[in-house]
Parts: C-alpha cells; sequence; structure tokens
C-alpha cells in the first residue's frame, strides 16, 4: 500500500504562467513543465531567501522532501536556459 499523500501548503500563486524566450523564425521548444510545488519552493528558498528548514515548515513537508522538490526545479529552469525553452508553470 502506498504512503497517503500529504497536502502541501501554497503561500502565493505565479502572477505569470508562462515565460517564452525570444524565438527564432519558426522554432518553437516544448515547454518545460514547472509544478506549483516546485514554484514555491523557489520563492521560499531563491527569492526570499530562506533555510530549507523554514522554507519546508512554511510549505508543510519534510527537509529533504523540500530538498529533492528545489534540486528537481533548478534542474528544469536550467535545462529551460541552457536549451531555450518556455517555461510554463502548471498545477500540481
Amino acid at each position: 500500500m502506498p504512503r497517503p499523500y500529504c497536502p502541501r501548503r501554497l503561500n502565493a500563486c505565479p502572477s505569470v504562467e508562462e515565460f517564452i524566450p525570444l524565438e527564432r523564425e519558426g522554432e518553437r521548444r516544448q515547454p518545460v513543465l514547472l509544478s506549483l510545488d516546485e514554484f514555491e519552493a523557489l520563492r521560499l528558498a531563491d527569492y526570499l531567501g530562506l533555510y530549507h528548514e523554514d522554507a519546508s515548515q512554511q510549505m508543510g513537508i519534510s527537509r529533504p522532501t523540500f530538498t529533492r522538490i528545489i534540486e528537481g526545479a533548478r534542474h528544469k529552469i536550467a535545462t529551460a536556459l541552457v536549451e531555450g525553452r518556455p517555461i510554463r508553470i502548471t498545477g500540481g
């Protein structure tokens, strides 16, 4: 039996749902999908500068879970920047 899902608290919703880089004519790349959990983790850790322990408490999750979320979010952002792909913030 799988472990029950732990609801996470999100304190802010993004004001913009998609960032699109300037594209060369006729070129459209697949967007990188960033979840709301990943957005909130980036906001707390990188934008507000909270320590992982404090940020994880605000989200209502454990510190190791927060670390996994933030590492995944940073990897996705780096991929989008290096490859020139759009970033789309989605639910879930």
